[in-house]
């Protein structure tokens, strides 16, 4: 009878041990996400009312509708625990967006505060209270030594406990525009891409075996100086550094074929979601894979190219001319398995 006991006990221990949950992790451009009051500080006037674009509450509660349809989609039978949102205005719309768009029954919490861009564009981040629980906040912001009174957005910083009890760092980025061409603006990204390694590095240094994310639209592809050599974000492989980066979405611009956003008929990947190596370690609590990375293809995102062969992103709009889309950017997400961070 004690061994029969014994051996339950045993069994019931390894059960409880072998657990394992499925973490759904979103990166998605929205596309100028704006209510439609001035922000006397910001150059937002293009999307009021009264101005060229003609931005009306209505089209926002539809902009709104629009987004919380693409987070549910991913997140299919239950809510993505994280959700990096790139071109949000301010706080208003983040409040609107989880407490009074379809999204409200999914209960998001969000982590923001308002950069110097002078657009008034911000990146947030969305999270699920019960399964992800803010430690440390931070919100970095971008001094170009060569040019002061250039402005772009803060680098977003959460770190956070799982409920299997692992912390996961998280950073949350858009790099600066490619206005005035690649070549001409890519010292800014350059420069950014050098305050988000020493970031990385300073949890490296200090953290034995990090869990890293770093997720945005980086207005760079996989293979720019930005993200392969500053950043150092590498190609995934078979034997991965546990400190060193990796780019889960170097894959699709080496296959082409899709990517997040479209430019002149031709997919590029300038969205991208990058992993620290200890999360591609199959033995590790928090576990990822380029295989478990993803682009939404939701049919309703995509509309026929007119110009050229295939779809675009079903965008809000277009130049000036209102479409009632979703976004120019498609959205990204990725799972990583958990289990009981108890060890040996």
């Amino acid at each position: 009878m004690r061994n029969t006991i014994f051996i339950l006990f045993i069994g019931l221990f390894t059960t409880v041990l072998a657990q394992t949950d499925t973490l759904r992790i979103v990166s998605y451009n929205v596309e100028n996400l704006f209510d439609c009051k001035h922000d006397s500080l910001k150059n937002d006037y293009e999307f009021l009312p009264h101005e060229n674009r003609h931005w009306t509450p209505d089209k926002y509660k539809k902009k709104l509708a629009n987004i919380a349809r693409v987070i549910s989609t991913i997140g299919q039978w239950k809510a993505p625990v994280l959700v990096g949102l790139i071109e949000i205005e301010n706080k208003k719309t983040l409040f609107d967006l989880t407490k009074h768009s379809p999204l409200s029954n999914l209960k998001y919490k969000f982590i923001h505060s308002e950069s110097p861009d002078r657009r008034g564009i911000d990146v947030a981040l969305l999270y699920q209270p019960k399964k992800f629980i803010p430690i440390k906040t931070a919100f970095y912001t971008i001094k170009f030594p060569e040019n002061p009174r250039s402005k772009t957005r803060d680098i977003l910083y959460v770190a956070g406990k799982l409920t299997n009890g692992d912390t996961l760092h998280v950073f949350v980025n858009h790099f600066p525009s490619r206005l005035g061409g690649e070549k001409a603006s890519e010292n800014k990204r350059i420069y950014v891409a050098s305050v988000l390694k020493s970031k990385v590095d300073s949890i490296v240094n200090t953290t034995f075996r990090p869990n890293i994310i770093i997720m945005g639209d980086f207005n760079d592809y996989p293979s720019n100086k930005s993200i392969k050599q500053t950043l150092g974000a590498q190609k995934p492989n078979s034997t991965p550094q546990t400190n060193s980066l990796y780019n889960l979405y170097y894959q699709f611009e080496e296959n082409g074929n899709i990517g997040s956003h479209k430019y002149k008929g031709d997919w590029g990947i300038l969205d991208q979601i990058i992993v620290s190596g200890n999360m591609l370690l199959p033995n590790n609590t928090l576990f990822t894979h380029e295989k478990m990375s993803y682009i939404c293809q939701a049919s309703f995102l995509l509309e026929d190219d007119s110009k050229d062969l295939g779809k675009n992103p079903f965008r809000t709009y277009q130049g000036t001319k209102y479409m009632g889309g979703y976004s120019d950017h498609l959205p990204l997400y990725i799972d990583i398995v958990t289990r009981s961070a108890f060890r040996k």
